[in-house]
């Protein structure tokens, strides 16, 4: 895989693991009304979903790449009209806290996971724009997959951990901040197509 292509899956992981989805908003929120104690069985919840919501993911992928190996080269597609899609979505969206939860459990962030579409379109969006005209394994996939997860465990710990500030903050710059995220996401189409 070329530097440049594995310097935009990172990008655009990157990207897509911060921006505010259900499962950082979700842990913000309770981080900010209940507290990290009281917010760690959710918090294990969203994590351990995420990983098997990728793993389901890269079974799937190399499912339909072994099966349809031309319909890959339509997922590429599809794929980037998803970013953009979401980038559009990112310059006009606004912070919401509609997501607020009555209590923290486990399951309620584990289940999360699997309705929460966007993680799904983020795995399958990256393996078959970056991953799949390079390295079309089972192993490779999963391993992309994981490290997919990774970095949006990363990303919800990060919103956990900072909790207030990073929502004050956003709250005050949320315009020029997903301009910008919108920006970068357009570059990783560019190098997507390409």
């Amino acid at each position: 895989m070329p530097m440049a292509v594995l310097s935009n899956f990172l990008i655009y992981c990157v990207i897509n693991a911060f921006t505010p989805g259900p499962g950082n908003i979700l842990a913000l929120n309770t981080v900010t009304n209940y507290g990290y104690k009281k917010g760690k069985p959710l918090f294990f919840g969203i994590f351990a979903g995420y990983y098997v919501v990728q793993i389901l993911c890269a079974i799937f992928v190399y499912g339909v790449n072994s099966l349809l190996p031309n319909v890959m080269e339509v997922m590429k597609y599809i794929g980037a009209a998803y970013i953009l899609w979401l980038a559009i979505h990112i310059v006009f969206g606004k912070p919401s806290t509609e997501n607020a939860e009555q209590s923290a459990s486990f399951l309620k962030g584990f289940m999360l996971q699997f309705v929460n579409v966007k993680i799904y379109m983020f795995g399958v969006t990256a393996l078959t724009g970056y991953v799949v005209g390079y390295m079309s394994s089972f192993p490779a996939l999963l391993f992309f997959e994981l490290v997919i997860a990774t970095i949006g465990t990363i990303a919800t710990c990060t919103w956990i951990g900072l909790g207030v500030l990073i929502q004050k903050f956003y709250l005050r710059h949320f315009r020029v901040i997903n301009i910008i995220l919108a920006l970068t996401l357009l570059e990783c189409i560019w190098g997507m197509l390409r």
